[in-house]
């Protein structure tokens, strides 16, 4: 694992397994605190790649959203 860049990491690389799954290198869970049984959300754009974010984030995310909805009205 290297930081790039204050808070931006690359983690090397991991194989695709028969069944289509990788492993998260280790470093990566522990800075993200993933564990066993964590939903994560996987995205993806064909030009810039794949991104993976937990589920748990995300619905706070969405819920300050539609949180802001009524501050429009």
């Amino acid at each position: 694992m290297s930081e790039i860049k204050k808070g931006k990491y690359m983690f090397g690389t991991v194989k695709v397994g028969e069944r289509g799954q990788i492993v998260i290198p280790k470093e990566a869970r522990d800075i993200f605190n993933i564990k066993a049984g964590d939903e994560l959300l996987v995205f993806g754009d064909k030009e810039k790649g794949i991104a993976i974010a937990k589920m748990d984030l995300m619905k706070e995310l969405v819920l300050k959203v539609l949180e802001g909805f009524g501050d429009f009205e």
